[in-house]
């Protein structure tokens, strides 16, 4: 069942699926209100769900998450609940982090029996799975997981001109990249720094090159130090100057805040009117050219002893996911991981209850079946350089 508030999105996506896959009558179409933990329970009991999978922006995890919990139903997620800043010291600080929300109902999750397995998509996700990997096989003690995020991405118009189009929801871009990001360290725990903090430049594979990253607040931070031990852990993005320079103005100009401003009568959130403004990330797969690459820099030392320091990492080029997919790079390569998730969860390879992140599985099961040629695994592999 493809839910969204808009039927009209959700019967598109059953279109889609009926065109690549004539005679599957398995999919259909609901509308539903995601803002609202009853209507989500309300539609999960009738159609009697067994998972809900929660793939909008994050202000509609809570009421997903506690639908699902009410409806009797497992629950996945690629983005957590949302955080706010400390009140007074919001670069020193953390206030309410990511994820907090949903890790105060951990108790209700174990004692309904149910699985809600958080950020499973490919950062966070197919990110702590490499995470948990290194830990297990690569590393006998870790100095730093280092999440690394970045792109050779170009997106142009009808006339062949570069434009600004983020891969992904601007709405979320903004959240991630504007709050606080947060840092693990073992010792002191979790603290935050001022947006865009210590630039460094990270040589990404397969010929995408040297990027420009910087902290950005991201779910690995909150996940890895709950299972996996390292002195460390960080999430940095390869945003670009053009970008960090587009997302600093539009915090000057208030166009970053989510509440109400009237406009002529009219009550708009800002940033949902940018959001607007911008191309659907969804559409713009056949003007995208180049590669995205997710993977976890991890330093330390080796299982024999010796200092190590490995990338873990998995590259999707928009030519072949567009070719094969018909859907653009940094969609594909989200969406690919929870898919990959949900079998190994239906097969009974990958079990547990209450409210639990990808590290908390074994990680080779994950990989495997990634990597597998198809039809027994997708088709994707991922790569490790020790460097």
């Amino acid at each position: 069942m493809v839910a969204d508030y808009d039927l009209t999105r959700a019967e598109r996506t059953v279109a889609a699926v009926a065109q690549r896959r004539p005679g599957d009558s398995r999919f259909s179409a609901a509308q539903v209100d995601a803002s609202s933990a009853e209507a989500v329970t309300a539609l999960a009991r009738q159609v009697g769900a067994e998972v809900v999978f929660n793939a909008v922006d994050p202000r509609f995890v809570l009421p997903i998450f506690e639908g699902a919990l009410a409806a009797g139903a497992g629950y996945l997620d690629m983005a957590m609940s949302l955080s706010r800043p400390h009140p007074s010291e919001p670069h020193a600080l953390t206030g309410l982090k990511l994820g907090d929300d949903q890790f105060a109902r951990a108790s209700a999750w174990e004692e309904s029996g149910q699985l809600a397995l958080l950020g499973i998509g490919v950062e966070p996700g197919l990110s702590d799975v490499f995470a948990r990997y290194a830990a297990d096989h690569l590393f006998s003690q870790i100095t730093e997981l280092g999440t690394r995020d970045g792109a050779n991405l170009a997106v142009h118009d009808a006339d062949g001109n570069k434009i600004f189009a983020p891969g992904f929801s601007i709405w979320t871009v903004i959240e991630e990249c504007l709050n606080p990001p947060v840092v693990f360290e073992k010792g002191r725990g979790w603290f935050t720094l001022p947006p865009f903090s210590e630039p460094e430049v990270f040589d990404f594979p397969e010929g995408i090159g040297p990027v420009e990253c910087v902290h950005v607040e991201h779910e690995e931070v909150l996940l890895m130090p709950r299972w996996l031990e390292a002195d460390r852990v960080t999430f940095k993005y390869g945003l670009g100057e053009q970008f960090i320079s587009i997302l600093r103005t539009l915090h000057e100009l208030g166009l970053d805040r989510t509440d109400l401003v009237t406009v002529k009568g009219v009550q708009v959130s800002p940033r949902d009117v940018v959001a607007a403004c911008l191309p659907d990330p969804a559409s713009i797969g056949p003007q995208m050219t180049g590669k995205t690459c997710a993977g976890v820099w991890v330093t330390g030392t080796g299982k024999d002893g010796q200092p190590r320091q490995t990338y873990l990492y998995h590259v999707v080029d928009n030519a072949d996911s567009m070719r094969d997919y018909g859907a653009q790079c940094v969609v594909w390569q989200t969406a690919i991981n929870p898919i990959v998730a949900m079998e190994l969860l239906a097969t009974g390879v990958w079990t547990g209850v209450g409210v639990l992140g990808p590290e908390a599985f074994d990680a080779v099961p994950f990989l495997e079946l990634l990597a597998a040629p198809k039809p027994s695994g997708y088709g994707s592999p991922w790569g490790m350089e020790d460097r």
